[in-house]
């Protein structure tokens, strides 16, 4: 596992050591991704659970040393605070959801749902492979759309920086305290309603 002594979930109650490793850093190498590891990663999305087996999932694909070009445009559409340190990542993607039942053309519900849990087993299965994804939320969706060819009915959903563990150290000062800083997430009290729905 790439996950750096400390950076393990501080669970509460035991899980699979895989979801226990898997986090979101900022700092990569730029090293590319060994050898058949992007065809894992893209097979971890492919096993996702999907309603109606509709696979709704898409991915925008940039290898840094493969795709330079595509790979630089990734970086221009995320948030200027994402670019200072995604463009060290081995691969950026873009996940892109289709919106409508291709059979009749009715709308799908849960098609961001299962985009994200496609996104969900790639970063899992990338962290079986020593490395770490990192889901972004912060890159502009109409720039994206324009820059990639995006056609109506399929929605832009994430960016994905995927690759090597760096160093902290290698961030600006600010990023890299948050890469240190204590893992968190809110108690299971605060999101599980047992028997129905409780405000």
């Amino acid at each position: 596992m790439s996950t750096p002594t400390g950076r393990e979930a501080p669970a509460d109650h035991p899980i699979a050591p895989i979801l226990a490793n898997r986090w979101s850093p900022r700092s990569f190498t730029g090293a590319p991704l060994p050898p058949g590891a992007l065809d894992s990663l893209l097979e971890g999305a492919r096993w996702a659970a999907s309603s109606n087996n509709l696979q709704p999932w898409h991915f925008i694909v940039a290898r840094r040393d493969a795709e330079a070009e595509a790979f630089e445009t990734l970086v221009g559409v995320l948030s200027p605070n994402n670019q200072t340190w995604a463009r060290k990542a081995g691969v950026l993607m873009l996940s892109v959801a289709r919106l409508a039942n291709p059979n009749n053309g009715n709308p799908m519900r849960h098609a961001l749902h299962d985009t994200g849990a496609a996104t969900a087993q790639m970063a899992l299965q990338a962290a079986a492979l020593g490395l770490q994804a990192h889901l972004m939320a912060g890159f502009d969706a109409a720039a994206a759309r324009t820059a990639f060819g995006i056609p109506e009915g399929f929605d832009p959903v994430a960016a994905i920086a995927i690759g090597e563990v760096g160093p902290p150290e290698a961030l600006p000062e600010a990023l890299a305290a948050r890469e240190t800083a204590p893992r968190q997430r809110r108690p299971v009290s605060e999101f599980a309603m047992f028997g129905g729905w409780r405000g």
